[in-house]
């Protein structure tokens, strides 16, 4: 009797460990879909993008869709430890056991896709740029999309100031007027210009995207594993419980 209730309260900590880690990622997911200023939304303006990278964009559905399931997989696990139902055990051993080995695929690609992020993105250069000279102060969204991600990151264009050059904004103000967030406005003042931007020497948001993804991948892997720990940990106090509930029978 002792030792159920010792394996109850495990189930519970495990499982109350998997349903926040699984409430975390719902938000996540629910905060990466709603945030229409993402540097990740600009890929979907983006045309002859590599297959690879439109995908990130479905980034916040499978963040959701894992963290509803963690927190279904949660409840279940409390709910068969408190009924003592060892049908619910099972299946919460079966999909626990199924999401434990999706992850760890997960996280495997995470890893890789760690790697081979500045390659993908540098194939995006001329696409970019070729979008932003063709729309960039004439497309009302477009321009407000990266006036927002500029603003957000601290960062010029794709690459640097010179992505601007051409684009009907560029045009429409005299050929030397850049978006102000090209500029250090610490160091400058006034309109930013072709002088003004080359001394400030902002990064361009190619940079910044790495740094982001580099950044949320490990990030993202590292929680992965950490519920990957906990699910073992719980498969592992089902199956004892289930087999105690069942001498019990």
């Amino acid at each position: 009797m002792c030792c159920s209730g010792f394996l109850k309260i495990m189930m519970f900590i495990f499982n109350g460990g998997i349903f926040l880690a699984g409430a975390g990622i719902l938000g996540v997911g629910v905060w990466v879909k709603v945030d229409s200023g993402s540097l990740l939304g600009l890929l979907e303006d983006v045309d002859g993008a590599p297959s690879g990278l439109t995908q990130l964009v479905n980034v916040a559905y499978l963040l959701i869709a894992v963290g509803t399931v963690l927190l279904l997989i949660g409840f279940l696990g409390c709910c068969g430890a408190v009924k003592e139902s060892r049908c619910m055990l099972l299946t919460f051993f079966s999909i626990v056991l199924i999401l434990f080995l999706i992850e760890v695929a997960g996280a495997v690609v995470l890893f890789v896709f760690d790697g081979l992020a500045e390659d993908l993105l540098g194939q995006l250069e001329d696409e970019v740029q070729q979008s932003i000279r063709k729309q960039y102060g004439s497309n009302e969204g477009f321009t407000s999309l990266w006036n927002a991600t500029m603003e957000e990151f601290t960062c010029c264009g794709y690459k640097n100031y010179t992505d601007f050059e051409g684009s009907p904004f560029f045009v429409d103000n005299g050929m030397d007027v850049y978006p102000q967030t090209c500029c250090n406005q610490t160091i400058t003042a006034g309109v930013c210009n072709t002088f003004k931007a080359e001394s400030s020497n902002i990064d361009g948001c190619l940079h910044k995207l790495l740094q982001l993804i580099e950044e949320n991948a490990v990030i993202i892997a590292a929680v992965v594993l950490g519920i990957a720990a906990l699910e073992i940990a719980a498969m592992v106090v089902s199956m004892v419980l289930y087999k105690q509930i069942g001498h019990k029978a």
